[in-house]
């Protein structure tokens, strides 16, 4: 079968690859319709490393997909052959601690598709755990199903703020785990999200969408801006997704007092932690890594009216073109939300 393999730093190709035969117990062959390209592959293309991970071997890349089950194994009555899924692409390891705790985002044994050496979902067929195999529901299409993965971090994210119905949030960074975020929020209860950027263009994006409300970061600032529609007050929940060091300068005052941080992006550099401002205005402080427990419900939010992920697939590609929709993606056009592939 065919594999869109990084062969090495800067070099990728399609290739032939061993066929994967049939699925053991609790697993699905699953025949890949469509896959989302995320920033961390990109890095993996152009850098050959993200952190720890380095790639010292040729590796299939992608991890946000959906496709259709060919085939299952011993054990599995919850999916059949014909239905469209979406995939969770980290397998924890059920006998480790942090599953036991609870924490298997940050499994160390974890599974996940396209970190080295582990490979990803960029081929004709993956074999996957049924146990993190969700079915689509007929409303939802192939393209909305690669975008789970990312939603399921919007998701994540608003679940770890505990978001109050009628709360204000605020989002540093309209790119998509940005506009993940604030479409999860809102859905979650927020009754208002100002979304900040320095790309008037990406935030153009956002136009229309009721209670989200686009802020241009290099006009006007974000806590000046919310503040003087709060009588004052602040947001009670404020959304870090940028990763960029600026942002952190203005962050710990941002919140209304006793509000709530919640810090998604990854910076690649030190960034300030105002100790003082944060203890003196009562924030509480939260971290997310990934997501767990949510993929189920991020599949059923996006299947109502609720939220429209589709709206934010940009472009589309052929798989022979794989390597094209990459260079696609350095382009860094502002309009460009998400680009994906198609098998």
């Amino acid at each position: 079968m065919r594999a869109l393999v990084l062969q090495e730093k800067g070099r990728m190709s399609i290739e032939e690859i061993p066929d994967l035969g049939s699925p053991g117990p609790g697993e699905v062959r699953i025949a890949m319709h469509t896959v989302g390209i995320c920033a961390s592959d990109v890095h993996y293309y152009t850098d050959g490393k993200i952190g720890p991970f380095v790639v010292n071997a040729p590796m299939v890349l992608g991890h946000e997909g959906a496709g259709t089950v060919v085939e299952v194994g011993e054990g599995v009555t919850h999916l059949a052959p014909g239905d469209r899924v979406a995939m969770e692409p980290g397998v924890p390891n059920p006998a480790s601690r942090a599953v036991k705790e609870g924490n298997y985002n940050v499994d160390p044994d974890v599974r996940f598709w396209a970190p080295p050496p582990v490979h990803g979902c960029l081929a004709d067929e993956v074999i996957h755990p049924a146990a993190y195999t969700y079915a689509l529901p007929e409303s939802l299409s192939f393209a909305e199903g690669a975008l789970i993965e990312p939603f399921s971090v919007g998701m994540y994210a608003a679940t770890t703020a505990q978001i109050s119905p009628g709360d204000v949030a605020a989002v540093i960074g309209s790119g998509t785990i940005g506009i993940m975020i604030a479409l999860a929020a809102r859905a979650g209860g927020a009754s208002r999200v100002y979304v900040s950027d320095v790309l008037p263009q990406k935030l153009g994006l956002l136009e229309g969408l009721e209670g989200i409300i686009p802020v241009d970061a290099t006009q006007e600032d974000l806590g000046e801006r919310v503040r003087a529609e709060t009588d004052g007050w602040g947001p009670q929940v404020v959304f870090e997704a940028s990763g960029a060091a600026p942002a952190y300068k203005g962050l710990w005052s941002l919140p209304a007092p006793g509000g709530r941080i919640v810090l998604v992006g990854m910076p690649t550099s030190d960034v300030p932690f105002d100790v003082s401002t944060a203890a003196a205005r009562g924030l509480s402080i939260e971290t997310v890594f990934r997501y767990k427990n949510v993929y189920q419900k991020a599949i059923d939010l996006a299947a109502t009216d609720a939220v429209d992920l589709g709206r934010f697939v940009t472009d589309t590609f052929a798989f022979d073109d794989s390597i094209q929709a990459f260079e696609r993606f350095l382009e860094g056009r502002p309009t460009d939300v998400k680009l994906q592939i198609t098998l």
